[in-house]
Parts: structure tokens; sequence; C-alpha cells
């Protein structure tokens, strides 16, 4: 694809040779000639001197400077270089593609209802009472127990599990390992001590274009529902306990844990190991750093970091106070020691 070709599609302004060939794409450090690469955070800006790409998506204001043995480097500027680059890789890789039809090993039950264009891999299970969309595609070792209704557009990728009852949108994509509408961890003590399993009545939701990743679990509820937002992405190894509420567009990122009935509003993002206590609130549009942990409610368009989780200026500070301790100490010492202490 030439380079001014590229620029049009992605509605780009092109600094540099227009009809510079590109082939493919790829990160700044690793990038080779005939390839588009990006810079979206500025602290990589000095490789800019010498990634051997052929051209770079960047905003404007920033500055490009080559070594002098360097090769050429267009520039495609935009707004959003990351976004633009995303877009670019669709056109230099096409993703496998699934024929229509059924696998002999599939089990399908005679009531379940499957959308026109399905791909069914093999040994899928569908139980009875299931409705699938048109253009679904079950990959491999896919489970859907009975009862369940997911919508068109569906991808399921091997090994991955919607439980009974639960409810699915459109465009809906489970990555591998995936489990939708599991048991919560629903039970009551008997006066003997031991544990009484609560039934798991309420199933999981989960909206349209929401994306689940590998070997992540979004629990069912003991009543009620739990629901995830509208176009909200759940990354590998995150767990959304029973009855939680997800609102649109979020972002839970790796090993992110919900404690059962927590209420995440829209546009939040919970980066990686956030963990949160049950009951709880967070607001529209909030951050939380990654490892933090949430043990009460947290405001609107905050952003929040630390045990327990405050505000991030205030956390900072306490950093700050903690690594001078050892000096406070030794300044304390040497006073207790002049008072005769």
């Amino acid at each position: 694809m030439k380079l001014q070709e590229l620029a049009k599609r992605l509605d780009c302004r092109l600094e540099g040779e227009p009809q510079t060939e590109i082939q493919g794409v790829a990160g700044i450090e690793h990038a080779e000639p005939g390839e588009v690469t990006f810079l979206a955070n500025r602290r990589y800006a000095p490789n800019l001197k010498t990634t051997r790409a052929s051209a770079v998506f960047l905003e404007d204001g920033v500055e490009v400077t080559r070594e002098p043995a360097a090769p050429p480097l267009a520039q495609l500027r935009t707004a959003n270089p990351y976004l633009a680059f995303a877009k670019a890789i669709e056109f230099f890789y096409e993703a496998p593609r699934y024929a229509p039809g059924i696998h002999p090993t599939a089990v399908i039950a005679k009531s379940a209802r499957i959308g026109a264009n399905a791909h069914l891999g093999p040994y899928c299970f569908v139980g009875d009472d299931v409705t699938i969309g048109e253009n679904a595609v079950l990959h491999s070792f896919v489970t859907i127990y009975r009862g369940a209704r997911i919508g068109a557009n569906f991808f399921a990728h091997a090994h991955s599990v919607v439980r009974e009852f639960c409810r699915v949108g459109d465009r809906v994509i489970l990555q591998n390992g995936v489990i939708i509408g599991g048991d919560g961890l629903g039970y009551a003590k008997n006066p003997d001590g031991t544990w009484y399993k609560m039934a798991q009545s309420g199933p999981a939701v989960l909206e349209d274009d929401v994306e689940v990743q590998a070997n992540a679990c979004v629990d069912r509820a003991t009543v009620g529902e739990t629901r995830i937002g509208r176009g909200t992405k759940i990354d590998d190894l995150v767990l959304v306990g029973h009855a939680s509420k997800v609102g649109a567009n979020c972002m839970l990122c790796g090993q992110v844990g919900l404690a059962g009935s927590t209420h995440i509003g829209d546009h939040c993002i919970l980066a990686g190991q956030v963990g949160t206590a049950g009951h709880l609130t967070v607001g529209n549009g909030t951050v939380i750093t990654a490892q933090s942990g949430v043990p009460n409610d947290v405001p609107e368009r905050a952003l929040y970091s630390g045990y327990p989780a405050v505000e991030n200026r205030e956390w900072l500070r306490m950093m700050a106070a903690l690594r001078r301790l050892p000096e406070l100490q030794k300044r304390v010492a040497e006073l207790e020691e002049k008072l005769g202490k």
C-alpha cells in the first residue's frame, strides 16, 4: 500500500514521500523499512532519531529529528496516533475466517435455535432452549448451557462457557477459557459452622460489544443479576463477583477482582490487580491505579491509588513521607540520645 493511500484511509496529514510502499506495521523499536509505526507516549520520542520505520503516526507539535545515517521517516499527523495505528494493523493482518457449518462432533440440542451462517467447531455443546443469533462462531470445545440467550456476531474461542439462562448481546467476544455465569461465592453458615450453599439463581448479562479475555470469570448472582455494560472490556484473569454491575465502556485490566455487589460506573478504568470490597460504588469516569485496594465508595471522575485507596495526590504525599521514615527515625533516635532518653 502506498503511503498516500494509507494517509487518506486514516484521515492523516502526510509529511513525506507519498509513493513510499508500506507493507506492514511494527513497534517503534523493532520497525524495519517498509513498515509504519507510531508515537503515542512522548517518553519514546528519542526513538524517532533511530527507528528504521518508513513512516510514523504522531501528533502535531512533535518534532522529528534523525541521526545522519537513519533512513527517511515520513510523518502521518493525527490527533490520535494510537487509534490510527490500531486501524492500520487491520490493513496488513487478516484474521482467520470460519465457514458456516456444524462440525460432526458438535452436540446440539433439538430445541436450540441457531441463526444463519453459524460456525460450530469440534466438540462444541449447545444445550436445550438456547438461542444464538446469526453469524456466530463457536471455535471448539465451547459449551453453552440450557436457556442461554446470545445475540448476533458472537465469537467464542476454545473452552469458553456460557452458563444456564445467561444473556449475551450482539458482537460479544469471549476469549479462551472464559466462564460467564459460573456460581458466585454464595454460602450461609449453619449453626455447626459448616457452609450451606445458596442456589445461584440470577444470570450474568453481557450487553452489546463486550469482550472478555482469557480465563476471566463473570459470576452469576444469588438473586437478581450480574451485568456488564455495553462496550466494556475485561482483561485476562479478572473476576467479577456475583450481583456486581459494571457500566458502559469500562476497562478492567488484568487480575482485577470485584467482590459481590460492587457497582462500577460508566467509563471507568481499573488498572491491574485492583481489588474492591463488596457492596460499594465507584462513580462514573473514575480511574483506579494498579494494585489499589478499594474498601469504600469512590466519587465520580476521581483518580485513586493505594490501600486503602485514596485520592492520588494524597497517596503520592503519603508515599513521599514513607520514603523519609528511615531518615526521620534516625533523627528521632539522635534527639532522644541528646535528651538522655
